[in-house]
């Protein structure tokens, strides 16, 4: 009975039901049934463009520590990776940075 209640009393609390992961066990067992949201984006930057000193500045901002010599070999060996594992909303404001510079970018 106090496991009965303890349960009741977690489920008002939280806002969850102990019966719905049982549910979705029982009806997910299929490789389709686990879809994770990715949380951590590569930025790739795929082309410079035709204003390179624009997307030079905008990558030393980016990539901290990078001096002129290192941002410059950087964007002109494209397409190189500028940041591994970020958010995804720093990825986009990444990628609309270097966008505006006249870079052109993917992020994975």
């Amino acid at each position: 009975m106090q496991v009965a209640e303890l349960v009741k009393s977690l489920e008002e609390k939280w806002g969850v039901s102990a019966a719905a992961p049982a549910a979705a066990a029982a009806a997910g067992a299929g490789p389709a049934a686990v879809v994770e949201e990715k949380t951590e984006f590569d930025v790739i930057l795929t082309e410079a463009g035709t204003n390179k000193i624009g997307v030079i500045k905008e990558v030393r901002g980016v990539v901290p520590g990078l001096g002129l010599a290192e941002a410059k070999k950087l964007v002109e060996s494209a397409p190189q990776t500028l940041k591994e594992g970020c958010k995804k909303e720093e990825a986009e404001e990444i990628k609309k940075k270097l966008e505006a510079a006249g870079a052109k970018v993917t992020i994975k």
